[in-house]
């Protein structure tokens, strides 16, 4: 069985003034449970390499599954850690579908334009605040 076909390229890029060195990453193809370690490795190598800013243009992606999403979600958790940024630009149609039913849409597409994410854990019904007195 063939490996599935992606290829990553990364550009890399720092500041004069400042160390602080950016990276884009645009994966060619699918990413799926054959290619995401590809995806983890080229992440994982940025942050070793000092990168702290990663923007990830997804837009010759043509399929991204939740083995994906994965790798995305952990290199942010790992990035926001080191005090820098991951964001995924031009996602595919399948990968929006799956970022907005987890709910993680925040986390790696930056903030919803004028939507305001909804509080924590929601807002219990009126019916359970109000005590019995029966």
């Amino acid at each position: 069985m063939p490996l599935s076909q992606l290829t990553v390229h990364r550009h890399s890029h720092s500041h004069s003034h400042s160390h602080r060195e950016q990276a884009l990453i645009t994966p060619y193809g699918e990413i799926d449970l054959d290619s995401a370690p590809l995806v983890r490795e080229c992440l994982g190598q940025c942050l070793r390499d000092g990168i702290r800013t990663i923007a990830v243009d997804l837009s010759p992606v043509t399929f991204c599954d939740c083995s994906g999403l994965n790798v995305f979600l952990c290199t942010a958790q790992r990035t926001a850690v080191a005090g820098g940024t991951l964001r995924l630009h031009h996602p595919p149609a399948t990968l929006v579908r799956i970022v907005d039913l987890v709910g993680c849409g925040f986390l790696l597409l930056g903030p919803p334009s004028g939507r305001l994410p909804p509080p924590l854990g929601g807002t219990p019904p009126a019916s359970a605040l109000s005590s019995d007195t029966r």
